[in-house]
């Protein structure tokens, strides 16, 4: 028998012995001894033998692979602990968040700047972190910037463990992978508030600057001798250096403004700002929030909080001009500010301690406006602790020619002509001139003076000043065109029987019993010719 034909057929059911390689017929008794499988199985084992002396040699390779991959992760977790470790050591808040935006990791000083753990930081919307209108406001712009994979920063402001919110600078930069794709944005914050807090200081007072800048001043110095002058400036020069609240007194034009800069200027608050508020000319129902601020929401148009002059005024000095014009309610708050140092905004109801000289001003008889009720009595008697009178300029003839020379002095100067002389009738008619509206009223006619002189003398026309006086209101309502004419007949009457002379005590106006102002007055209203009845003298 060949070879091939002596070989076991796989359909033959045969059993081979593995410890001796006997194959034994499928029919025969199995017998007790070393165990034995079928043809087919055999060549089953035997070709997974064959495969596995590959095999085996391969799990070696895969072995040491893996031994080697588990290595290089326990180095990496050993990195990350180690770098994070390092982190938390720097007193830098730094966060990281994935490519989502999502919180990944804080260090130590993010959760000791918070006092929120880290899974606290991670519900933002319960434990809210940033200020909702910086958050707000700057939502898109993160999103938009993370989009464009590039390093951003912006400031936004962040909630300490105390509850205050403050300014600080976030950095955003992106790490990425192998593949230049980021993988995550590592974000430093560093805190700006000092900073910002001083940028605010000195911008709301380049503010206050401008403003004053803008404003026309009555003039740049004191000017003068005189003993009504020397009277005031000696009052400056006491109290200045305190800290007392001042009223200045005067009729309007006199430079009571001028005066409360003088004791700003002599004060050691003289580094810091001088706000001037003239309650005159903002209406009643907004003076509350121009002088103590508002809060977002307060009333409508109020699309953000706005400090008021007393914060812009904080360590310095705040002038308030035109104070009886004040409306009740903003007196009561004013007398608070005065007896407790403190005030709130509009619409705000957190207390803010104020650090403030007030020096006050009216030219109203505030003792009258007591007794009709219109001004508080308490807020009068805080206010005047030490009152300044400014005289007004008919009580101050001597300083006239050289307030004269001053002005002309200063608007030759800005119109670039040569003025060395002042005509001495012009002076002569300036000091007889009872300057009803004071200095300010000077300072308009030397400067008309100025822009109309073709030579080097100044001159003023006589018409100007008898111009200046403020118009009477027309005589209408209940006075009826009779007693308009009757009123007419009794000032010519009297005219007539004092050949024309008004003023004197045989003139009209004594004669009428009234102010020979006001019988001038009448006399233009009226449409009177005065110069019909001094025809025989």
């Amino acid at each position: 028998m060949s070879s091939a034909e002596s070989r076991p057929k796989p359909d033959h059911k045969m059993q081979l012995s593995h410890a001796a390689g006997v194959v034994q017929p499928a029919g025969s008794e199995f017998k007790e001894g070393p165990r034995t499988t079928t043809a087919s199985e055999a060549e089953s084992l035997l070709a997974a033998e064959k495969r596995g002396q590959g095999t085996n040699a391969h799990l070696g390779e895969w072995k040491r692979a893996e031994d080697e991959l588990r290595q290089a992760f326990e180095k990496i977790a050993k990195s990350e602990a180690e770098l994070r470790t390092i982190i938390d050591l720097i007193p830098q808040l730094i966060t990281a968040v994935g490519t989502d935006g999502n919180f990944l990791y804080a260090n130590q000083a993010v959760q000791e700047y918070t006092g929120l753990a880290k899974e606290e930081l991670r519900l933002e919307c319960v434990h809210p972190v940033f200020h909702p209108e910086d958050s707000e406001r700057l939502r898109d712009e993160r999103e938009t910037a993370m989009w464009r994979r590039v390093p951003f920063e912006y400031e936004r402001r962040i909630r300490r463990k105390d509850g205050q919110f403050r300014w600080f600078l976030v950095q955003y930069k992106p790490l990425l992978d192998e593949r230049g794709e980021v993988s995550r944005w590592y974000a430093t914050s560093t805190d700006i508030d000092d900073r910002k807090q001083a940028e605010e200081r000195t911008r709301l007072e380049n503010v206050a600057l401008r403003e004053q800048i803008d404003q026309v001043f009555m003039f740049e110095e004191i000017v003068g001798s005189s003993p009504a002058l020397k009277s005031v400036l000696s009052s400056i020069v006491k109290v200045a250096p305190t800290d007392s609240t001042v009223l200045i007194t005067g009729e309007t034009g006199t430079g009571k403004e001028l005066i409360a800069r003088a004791i700003h200027k002599g004060s050691q608050r003289a580094a810091h700002a001088f706000i001037s508020v003239n309650c005159a000319a903002i209406p009643s129902s907004l003076i509350a929030s121009e002088l103590f601020g508002h809060e977002k929401g307060a009333f409508t148009g109020a699309l953000q909080r706005r400090q008021g002059r007393f914060e812009l005024a904080h360590s310095g000095t705040i002038f308030l001009d035109e104070i009886g014009e004040l409306p009740a309610d903003t007196q009561i708050a004013l007398l608070r500010v005065l007896q407790e140092r403190q005030f709130e905004r509009v619409g705000g109801t957190r207390v803010i301690p104020t650090d403030v000289r007030i020096i006050a001003a009216t030219n109203r008889d505030l003792a009258a406006a007591i007794t009709s009720g219109a001004f508080r009595a308490d807020l009068f008697y805080r206010l005047n602790v030490f009152p300044i009178h400014a005289p007004p300029l008919r009580h101050r003839k001597e300083d006239i020619p050289m307030l004269v020379e001053y002005f002309v002095n200063r608007y030759a100067e800005k119109a670039r002509k040569q003025i060395s002389k002042i005509d001495k009738n012009t002076l002569k008619l300036c000091q007889s001139y009872p300057w009803p509206g004071n200095i300010r009223e000077l300072q308009n006619i030397a400067e008309r003076s100025v822009i109309l002189c073709s030579g080097d003398t100044l001159w003023v026309d006589p018409a100007w000043l008898s111009s200046q006086k403020p118009p009477q209101p027309e005589l209408s309502g209940a006075l009826t065109e009779a007693l308009r004419d009757q009123e007419k007949e009794m000032i010519e009457t009297a005219l007539t029987q004092t050949k024309g002379k008004v003023a004197g005590p045989n003139g009209a106006a004594a004669r009428l019993g009234i102010p020979r102002s006001t019988l001038d007055g009448k006399i233009k209203q009226l449409k009177i010719k005065k110069y019909k009845f001094n025809s025989e003298t």
